[in-house]
């Protein structure tokens, strides 16, 4: 994932946990804060969603768009390309998973191309912002139980 930005946190839960909190995207309007509706638009067999529509207000930055997923066989990964969206001309990321003695390193990467100009700079720290935040809302779900 070229030019994106990447950040960790660790979590007190187990891989299978994790996974299915960020799976659960009817739930996300409950603990992430700038999505507001969630519909999975493409099921799949095994009960993880393979594309899903999002409608987010981050304040100056409201979109609506579609990302399809692909979930890792053995449960500790899953990635995301955009389908479609208003503002974003292209939107790759991924949350991969690594058990560790202190519990489960979870490791969130996120590129955004945007289809208004933004300098580079500012766009790296929009994804850090992004990235950081994202992090402590599914922690706290996570650990929340």
């Amino acid at each position: 994932m070229a030019n994106g930005s990447s950040q960790s946190i660790t979590m007190t839960a187990e891989p299978s946990v994790i996974m299915d909190v960020i799976a659960d995207f009817a739930a996300y309007p409950e603990w992430a804060g700038a999505v507001k509706s969630v519909e999975v638009t493409v099921p799949g067999e095994d009960g993880r969603a393979k594309q899903v529509k999002f409608s987010m207000d981050a304040g100056l930055l409201k979109d609506t768009y579609e990302l399809a997923y692909t979930w890792a066989a053995d449960g500790m990964s899953v990635s995301w390309t955009l389908v479609s969206g208003q503002l974003q001309k292209s939107q790759q990321g991924s949350y991969v998973l690594a058990t560790t003695p202190k519990g489960t390193e979870v490791t969130y990467t996120l590129a955004v191309d945007l289809a208004v100009p933004m300098i580079g700079v500012l766009r790296r720290k929009a994804e850090r912002v992004i990235l950081d935040t994202a992090l402590k809302e599914l922690k706290k779900r996570v650990e929340a139980g």
